[in-house]
């Protein structure tokens, strides 16, 4: 694969990095000058400086303001507080984290830690790059082949092989592609399905039609498997599989859901204490290099406060 991205790439690269400049130093003049350049070199400049602007949203505008308020605040909260806030998840929480962890490393062929990204060659030529704390199980025969995304998420650019179809099956969504290339994830009950070239079919596992789709290059889909809501658009292929370069994009995703994909950048486990703080949803660009700060960008405009309790132990209560 050339390391030498188009323009398109490019140009959205560089406006990316622009817009983790503004929300990190939202009053430099310099900042702001740079970006008013990049603007007016082009028409195009401008189109993709608007769509990128869009994803982010207010989320950037909201975490400054909330930042300057906590400067002056002194309030504190203990970390008993902090453990009585947790509390309510009690042995539910260590029931479903550890117990089906281990299940899931015993099934499946590859799997990686925290912040961890993996390039798997598969013995059929394609390839998948196993996204960080995600597990893949194999299922290949010589009618199929079947692939199991067990946890977390992979980027997939599928060998054609029009005898033997390209199958993921992750939570209740089934996706089939022949040539392709496509990013699945799932995160809880969440499944999402983004297709950089080619094309995908959708199934829903237990035949129902709620998820029933065929996807095209910048289309994307995502999946309830608890509500069977579905959830369809699209979004620049520079945008898709956005976490291999360390990047998460949301558009109105849940926090819940923004929370378990940054969680497997974050050190040790990360605690959501209060439900309602999951169930908003938010816009923005964050960074996973820097797990820590994602958090807090994605939780602060829904009034939620990052805790890091201990180096193995991060709670998200309210303000």
């Amino acid at each position: 694969m050339s390391e030498k991205k188009s323009n398109p790439e490019r140009l959205l690269d560089e406006a990316i990095d622009l817009i983790i400049r503004l929300q990190n130093d939202p009053e430099n003049p310099v900042a702001l000058q740079l970006i008013d350049d990049w603007r007016a070199r082009s028409d195009g400049h401008e189109v993709l400086w608007q769509k990128v602007s869009a994803a982010h949203g207010m989320s950037g505008k909201v975490l400054n303001d909330r930042a300057k308020k906590a400067k002056s605040s002194n309030a504190k909260v203990t970390r008993r507080k902090l453990m009585i806030g947790a509390a309510g998840l009690g042995t539910v929480t260590a029931a479903s984290a550890l117990l089906p962890d281990a299940i899931i490393e015993a099934r499946a062929d590859y799997v990686t830690g925290k912040g961890e990204i993996r390039n798997i060659d598969l013995s059929d030529g394609s390839l998948a790059v196993l996204g960080p704390e995600s597990a893949l199980a194999l299922d290949y025969a010589p009618d199929r082949r079947g692939i199991g995304l067990l946890r977390g998420m992979s980027y997939f650019e599928v060998a054609e092989d029009r005898s033997r179809p390209f199958v993921v099956d992750a939570g209740g969504l089934s996706a089939r592609a022949m040539g392709t290339a496509f990013d699945m994830s799932v995160e809880d009950s969440l499944v999402s399905v983004s297709v950089a070239n080619g094309a995908v079919d959708t199934r829903s596992r237990d035949r129902g039609a709620w998820a029933d789709a065929s996807l095209a290059a910048g289309h994307w889909m995502t999946f309830n498997c608890s509500t069977r809501q579905t959830k369809r658009g699209t979004r620049d292929i520079g945008q898709i599989a956005a976490w291999r370069r360390a990047l998460l994009i949301a558009n109105g995703d849940p926090v819940s859901v923004l929370i378990a994909r940054i969680s497997r950048w974050c050190p040790g486990r990360v605690i959501l204490a209060d439900p309602f703080i999951g169930a908003q949803k938010v816009s923005g660009l964050f960074v996973l290099s820097e797990p820590h700060r994602a958090l807090e960008a994605v939780v602060h405009p829904v009034g939620g406060r990052v805790r890091k309790v201990s180096s193995h132990f991060t709670v998200i209560t309210p303000f």
